[in-house]
């Protein structure tokens, strides 16, 4: 017995194995009938839209699957009522859900290009969490329980929409400020009624949504509206609340400078909607979300990281990628480099104690700010050599600079 209890003592723990996802979270908070549930039903729709993606003149690199079977069959549900019924899909009132997304390659890799490649999966998460929440107190222990577990889930975003309801912002045509006031201060009255729920031991956070985009929902209904006039008119009405909804987040956050609350603007048409019709190819900013996700928190984190202004814990988690892989493996990825990642690997920046020497500083700075020219020359070469992970991420970061131009997003120059 007692040979066989040192020979159990001997033997090593394997260790766990280390994710290689590249996960990006999103968190979409508004007001209810803001338009989140018909948002994510068009996302999930136009995704799984073959005729509308044969459309495109861009190679289908991907596709982009539910990882929950029961979620996608009922965000499809939702889209084809809408294209074939003009039903819009009633809102999941006191429920946050999160979806599960996975990018798939449509061209299988051979085994070495799989081992070259420095991730195996791209996964988006959505999390949707319910306005009536901010709007209203809870009716007993059970939904605040629900409601405290939804934010704490949430807590891993990268990013986060406001949404601000292109209805009611027409409505109140003129007086726009009354709207746009309560809802800035309605969100930060519902944060700070969280506040002590959340920060344990009243320990600011380190993991929290650090990018908080300002997205024009029901955009159709504003056709002469562009991403300047939106963000103009957000700041020219309703600053000082914006301000005040900004220091409540700073307040929940370990290293504040790392933040972003409203310097990102979107715009967002989930469809196009007439008395009996909903055109849900005629869209507006959805198809930006994506590379909306998987990009600005990438590139955010490398210029905060850079400028040295922010705690390394904080800079060290934010290149970490919520614990899948670092900043380091995306620059991999967007330049197609075959090279295996060593174990752990960090932002390189003196930021950080943890420096890998695998990557240049340069490097993954390169990868961040690569633009015009130079991104279509590295996308060319990614899809001539068939390094199809490079070619989506390049991708995607040509689609937000045509969304830009497009006057549909507007990226923060901090």
């Amino acid at each position: 017995m007692a040979a066989r209890e040192k020979k159990i003592r001997r033997t090593p723990r394997r260790p766990a194995p280390r994710s290689r996802k590249l996960e990006q979270h999103i968190a979409v908070f508004g007001e209810s009938g803001s338009g989140k549930t018909v948002l994510l039903s068009s996302f999930y729709g136009a995704a799984q839209d073959q005729a509308g993606r044969e459309d495109s003149q861009a190679p289908q690199l991907y596709d982009l699957v539910a990882d929950d079977t029961t979620q996608g069959d009922r965000l499809l549900k939702n889209y084809f009522r809408m294209e074939n019924s003009a039903e819009v899909p009633a809102g999941n009132r006191f429920r946050a859900e999160p979806y599960r997304f996975t990018l798939s390659l449509r061209s299988t890799p051979s085994a070495a290009e799989r081992k070259a490649m420095p991730v195996d999966a791209v996964q988006l998460v959505w999390h949707d969490y319910p306005g009536e929440w901010f709007e209203r107190s809870v009716s007993g222990p059970e939904e605040e329980r629900r409601r405290i577990e939804a934010f704490r889930a949430l807590l891993v975003s990268d990013v986060a929409l406001l949404m601000v309801d292109g209805q009611k912002l027409k409505d109140a045509a003129g007086e726009e400020e009354r709207y746009l006031k309560a809802l800035f201060h309605t969100l930060r009255t519902g944060l700070v009624r969280l506040r002590d729920e959340i920060l344990v031991g009243g320990k600011e956070l380190v993991r929290f949504p650090r990018i908080w985009v300002l997205a024009l929902s029901k955009a159709d209904l504003l056709p002469e509206m562009d991403v300047d006039r939106f963000k103009a008119l957000v700041l020219e009405k309703a600053a000082d609340e914006l301000g005040q909804l900004r220091e409540a987040i700073e307040s929940m956050v370990v290293g504040d400078e790392a933040l972003a609350v409203g310097e990102d603007a979107l715009l967002l048409s989930s469809a196009q909607f007439t008395p009996g019709r909903i055109a849900v190819r005629e869209r507006i900013g959805v198809d930006v979300i994506l590379p909306l996700a998987a990009m600005l928190p990438f590139e955010r984190h490398v210029t905060w990281a850079r400028r040295q202004e922010i705690p390394a814990k904080v800079a060290r988690e934010l290149a970490e990628n919520a614990g899948t892989i670092g900043t380091g493996a995306m620059a991999l990825a967007m330049f197609g480099a075959r090279h295996r990642l060593p174990g752990r690997l960090g932002l390189i920046s003196t930021a950080l104690a943890t420096v890998v020497p695998l990557l240049s500083k340069d490097m993954v700075q390169d990868a961040a700010s690569l633009a015009g020219e130079k991104l279509r020359g590295v996308h060319d070469r990614a899809l001539e050599k068939k390094q199809s992970l490079a070619a989506i991420l390049t991708g995607f970061k040509i689609d937000l600079e045509r969304a830009e131009r497009e006057g549909v997003l507007r990226r923060s120059r901090r």
